[in-house]
């Protein structure tokens, strides 16, 4: 694959402001590394939470941020008006579409519901080819244990999927899992360079039934 400039990173987090301040922080220091790197943020235009977090700090950095967010969400999560562009749709399919469109790579940050209902359709549009942008997931130390992250029950999930037979094990050389926002400025640093992996589709989608 032919490396290609990572030109803006869509993030999926949280807009909760009922969580640890470690995630706060941690979302805010990657909106820095973005900026930072040169790219753009797009992000689901709320001013809470992780957030508002991860906009404030690509702003502060000198980042471009560009907020999608629904007319029924810009009261709840509070849009923020000094994003430089603000896009209000009618729709959670039209703000997936256009957070899909406009990032060239995708970052997850911690979060509830939304966040994982938007990893998994990025998560399966790449595994049946409809774009190789990379994805990456920031499994965070839990701040009330840290040595395990954020995300670890839902790797081993995964593994149960693969163990049981549902998923293939190649599913999981679709994204990448950092602990820290440096490690995931890395990560996307080394997309930039090499280009997206190549993916072996016989090691994701099985054709014929699994041997008993």
């Amino acid at each position: 694959m032919t490396a290609q400039r990572i030109e803006s990173v869509t993030v999926y987090c949280s807009s909760s402001t009922h969580v640890h301040a470690d995630y706060l922080s941690a979302a805010r220091q990657a909106g820095r590394l973005i900026a930072a790197a040169g790219r753009e943020l797009v992000y689901g235009g709320g001013r809470v939470g992780l957030m508002g977090e991860v906009a404030v700090g690509a702003r502060g950095a000198g980042g471009r941020v560009v907020g999608v967010i629904t007319e029924r969400l810009r009261t709840a999560e509070q849009l923020d008006p000094e994003n430089h562009e603000i896009i209000v749709v009618a729709t959670m399919r039209e703000r997936k579409r256009i957070m899909e469109h406009r990032g060239r790579a995708f970052l997850v940050l911690p979060g509830g519901l939304g966040t994982m209902e938007e990893f998994f359709e990025i998560l399966v549009g790449r595994l049946l080819g409809e774009h190789d942008k990379p994805i990456v997931l920031l499994n965070q130390p839990d701040p009330d244990d840290p040595g395990t992250g954020f995300f670890d029950p839902l790797l081993r999930m995964f593994d149960h999927m693969i163990g049981s037979r549902f998923v293939k094990p190649g599913v999981l050389g679709l994204f990448d899992v950092c602990r820290t926002p440096a490690e995931a400025g890395e990560a996307l640093a080394r997309h930039e360079r090499d280009g997206p992996p190549p993916i072996d589709r016989e090691s994701l989608i099985p054709s014929r039934p699994f041997n008993r």
